[in-house]
């Protein structure tokens, strides 16, 4: 069998569920998001798209599920929503202002 060593880094797949960490408050400015670390005292904003995602993984959702949104939503393919989303919620994970859900 060839495994592969543990990486330092998550892999966020479309079956990885994602929800919004507990340790944060958010609020929502003319459609778009403004998210503070409570633990880290960081703010981050999410622009539109970012926001629509944002208000979906308030419960917890699988990328697929958040791709099917998005792409209803607005006009993308699902292959780029899925990079995007994926490269979203990296940085959202990075920020601490998510969580994976096992």
């Amino acid at each position: 069998m060839n495994e592969q060593p543990p990486s330092a880094d998550p892999v966020i797949s479309p079956e990885t569920v994602v929800v919004a960490s507990p340790d944060q408050v958010s609020s929502d400015l003319a459609g778009e998001s403004v998210i503070l670390n409570l633990k880290t005292g960081t703010y981050y904003g999410l622009n539109s798209v970012g926001n629509s995602v944002w208000l979906l993984i308030q419960d917890p959702k699988s990328v697929r599920e958040i791709c099917e949104a998005i792409t209803q939503e607005y006009e993308v393919d699902l292959q780029t929503c899925e990079q995007d989303i994926q490269v979203l919620l990296v940085d959202l994970l990075s920020a601490q202002l998510i969580e994976i859900k096992a």
